[in-house]
């Protein structure tokens, strides 16, 4: 008798160095992305903590979901994931997964900016800084399957990623108007904001890059934390009006609009 197969998802979820949560609520985010691929009949889902076990989870692997917060594709995994991309294989990637690693700014441990690797233009996209966590709305662009059903725009509350768009040729699903960074001393370090649109005023929050038979979908969205992982030193007025900082905080995972998008693109990456 044959054995019976079903879709492979792959989620990565976790932060650096290893076992750590590097200031997110990693648990629940590992549940509650579980919880939604469970909502799909006859999936098989496997999970990593990082990437280095890649190359083994990706030939039974349709869907790629990752949501990792300083793990990052190594040069020894990127060609395997690349390839896989080639090949017709789907990439969810959410919120830190634009991130990796951070250097030092001129010897000073206390000033860090990101550094660009080569997995960000796989990705299509690289994190520059967020300020603190903020309301604010989210504007939805076009009619790709990951915006179907999707209001015109939404309102969250979030880590507003600023986010250097490396794809000339994506296509931006989400955005949002801010037009100066809020707090230039918080986070890290940059030397100049390459986040900005073309119209100088919006910045992309959502993107789907094609890659060969396969493609790469971002979406900078999914701050959460709880009272043991919190690293937040303070928030912006319109979350707490004394900028302190809530104990457990779900965000965009407690809204419709981001529940909506992580179910569409599940759909989207199992369905092409």
């Amino acid at each position: 008798m044959a054995r019976p197969t079903a879709p492979g998802v792959h989620l990565v979820i976790g932060g650096f160095p290893p076992g750590s949560t590097a200031g997110h609520d990693m648990h629940y985010a590992r549940m509650e992305l579980l919880r939604f691929v469970g909502e799909v009949d006859h999936v098989q889902p496997t999970i990593s903590s990082n990437f280095d076990d890649l190359e083994t989870w990706l030939p039974t692997t349709q869907l790629l979901i990752t949501y990792t917060s300083g793990p990052f594709p190594s040069d020894t995994v990127l060609p395997h994931l690349s390839s896989w991309l080639e090949r017709g294989g789907h990439w969810l990637a959410l919120h830190g997964t634009s991130g990796g690693k951070a250097e030092s700014v001129d010897g000073d441990r206390r000033r860090r900016r990101m550094v660009k690797m080569p997995h960000h233009e796989t990705l299509g996209a690289f994190f520059l800084n967020h300020p603190p966590l903020r309301k604010f709305e989210v504007d939805v662009h076009g009619d790709h399957p990951i915006v179907r059903n999707m209001p015109a725009s939404f309102e969250t509350t979030d880590e507003l990623y600023f986010l250097e768009i490396l794809d000339p040729n994506a296509k931006i699903l989400l955005s949002t108007e801010l037009p100066d960074d809020p707090d230039p001393a918080f986070g890290f370090e940059v030397d100049l904001d390459t986040s900005l649109m073309e119209d100088g005023h919006n910045r992309a929050l959502g993107i789907v890059c094609d890659r060969g038979s396969g493609a790469v979908a971002y979406i900078a969205l999914g701050h959460t934390h709880s009272p043991a992982t919190n690293g937040q030193p303070y928030v912006d007025v319109s979350v707490t009006a004394d900028r302190t900082t809530p104990t457990t905080f779900r965000g965009s995972w407690e809204t419709d609009g981001f529940s909506t998008l992580i179910r569409n693109g599940i759909q989207w990456g199992l369905s092409t």
